[in-house]
């Protein structure tokens, strides 16, 4: 397969591991694209895709969301190419880069998951939010 002896040694310490085994696990659970009516795309593959990046940090993959109905066509198009781009290219380096990738992915893996947290404990306030202005409505406070 035209290994060298680093490659042959990092593939015997990662195993099975191949770039994008790790967040091929994760779930686009609880992360919602806010509606985009002048855009068209298929939003569990864009959030798939922008889970297993691995040069994007949780905040830029949170305000990417968040930006998403200011996002032309043109622009959710460039941006799913180019993290399409990315993971093609990450999953075509040698052997030798799996080790540092696994890292890398693990990392951002974690950070998915944290960004998942943060959605639910934002819905969470927003519901206790909505529920103590429908009480003082009730009560006439507001």
């Amino acid at each position: 397969m035209g290994y060298d002896d680093e490659d042959l040694k990092i593939l015997a310490q990662v195993g099975n591991y191949r770039f994008g085994s790790v967040t091929v696990a994760l779930t686009n659970d609880k992360v919602a694209v806010p509606t985009h009516p002048e855009t068209n795309f298929d939003e569990q593959k864009f959030l798939t895709l922008l889970r297993g990046s691995i040069s994007l940090t949780r905040d830029e993959k949170w305000r990417i969301i968040q930006a998403i109905p200011k996002l032309s066509q043109f622009q959710i198009d460039e941006l799913q190419k180019i993290l399409e781009e990315e993971r093609r290219k990450f999953s075509e380096l040698s052997p030798k880069h799996l080790l540092q990738l696994q890292r890398l992915e693990q990392k951002h893996s974690e950070d998915w998951k944290d960004l998942q947290a943060v959605v639910v404990q934002q819905g969470a306030r927003q519901e206790e939010q909505q529920q103590a202005e429908e009480i003082r409505k009730q009560l006439g406070l507001s």
